[in-house]
């Protein structure tokens, strides 16, 4: 492998001719991720090199990225999140401007890992690191195209103490998240392809949300699919959440035990403890909006759908479902049991081999 093919390379030119644009990274590292690699290879260490990226500037000391590093991955650089002066975390701030939605630049990529899906779905990185403590994996990737996976809440190590965050990961498809979780979870072990059709249950609102009606059509279709397909079998099972909102905040902002926190709590793992029983899954919607400019997001909360499984715990992942008439992307949300994030990407490289192949974002240029 030379310097000049090497995939570390070929993922640093790319930053160096994209980022000016999208504005994905708050640092880049070239000769240290150059010298990982050569390192990496020379050793033959599993990961080979692979170039990841990570979130945020204290990203590169999670317990993930350390776990990559040693497997041989080699990190090109830190992404953004989102800047001083807001509230809301569906946007980033990179090193020379807010980082754009490679889809559309009047748009924000979602948050906080914003640059990570950005840096994911412009090629260039192979997979981020992120962290989601209300859909801050999720939710960017749904919006820039490409695959997220929250992890199990308490699986990897998280520096929040509320217990809502954990780690997760980006990438352009679950087959290329497998690395992830191979090199970073503790006892990895492989499953074999799911049986065929996977049991489900479909939930436009998860009992109550309000949806856009093109975003819950994209979805719809997307599910409509996998079932022609005989990927997806759909349960009679309905769906039917409290509304975790007020729970969430409670617990966020250090009363868990606030009694209503309580009570939306054990009702909502009860009614989730029946929908996936079985090994089924459950799909949603991963936002019940379309990526939203670059003012902020108004009223609606683009978490509606994805926090609910940070108050639970449960592992989620998002998968691009397609387009809205005005070409923003739309995520199809997994969920399932706790602890069963390995099969849960088996399922989600199942479902995604049933759907069209996401294609790559104008902003990219082309791979």
């Amino acid at each position: 492998m030379t310097r000049t093919t090497s995939a570390v390379a070929r993922a640093l030119e790319r930053i160096g001719r994209l980022d000016p644009a999208l504005h994905a990274f708050i640092e880049v590292w070239p000769d240290g991720a150059l010298a990982r690699e050569r390192e990496a290879v020379a050793c033959r260490l599993p990961l080979g090199g692979l170039p990841f990226a990570v979130k945020g500037p204290s990203g590169i000391r999670s317990f993930a990225a350390q776990r990559l590093i040693a497997a041989g991955g080699s990190p090109v650089g830190a992404t953004s999140v989102p800047g001083p002066g807001t509230h809301w975390q569906t946007w980033g701030l990179g090193a020379h401007g807010r980082t754009v939605n490679p889809w559309r630049a009047d748009r924000t990529p979602g948050g906080s890992s914003a640059g990570s899906a950005v840096a994911v779905a412009a090629g260039m990185a192979e997979l981020a690191t992120g962290s989601d403590g209300a859909g801050s994996v999720r939710i960017p990737a749904a919006w820039c195209g490409v695959f997220g996976l929250k992890t199990t809440n308490g699986l990897l190590p998280s520096p929040d103490r509320s217990g809502l965050a954990s780690a997760g990961v980006l990438a352009r498809s679950a087959a290329a998240a497998e690395p992830y979780l191979r090199h970073v979870l503790d006892g990895y072990a492989p499953v074999a392809a799911p049986a065929l059709p996977l049991p489900a249950v479909y939930s436009e609102d998860l009992g109550y949300a309000e949806v856009d009606p093109e975003v819950a059509a994209v979805v719809r279709a997307a599910v409509d699919r996998l079932v022609a397909a005989g990927t997806v079998r759909l349960l009679g099972r309905e769906a039917a959440l409290l509304d975790p909102v007020g729970a969430w905040t409670a617990i966020r902002g250090g009363s868990p035990e606030d009694p209503d926190a309580v009570r939306v709590r054990r009702t909502n793992d009860e009614r989730l403890a029946a929908l996936l029983a079985g090994g089924a899954l459950l799909l949603t919607p991963v936002t019940p909006n379309r990526p939203h400019g670059h003012g902020g997001p108004g009223d609606l909360y683009s978490t509606a759908l994805t926090w609910a499984f940070n108050l639970s715990g449960h592992p989620a992942a998002s998968l691009p479902a397609g387009f809205t008439g005005d070409g923003c992307p739309v995520g199809l949300q997994l969920a399932a049991a706790r602890g069963a994030d390995v099969r849960l990407l088996a399922a989600a490289r199942a479902v995604e081999d049933a759907l069209p192949a996401a294609p790559v974002p104008p902003a990219a240029g082309g791979r």
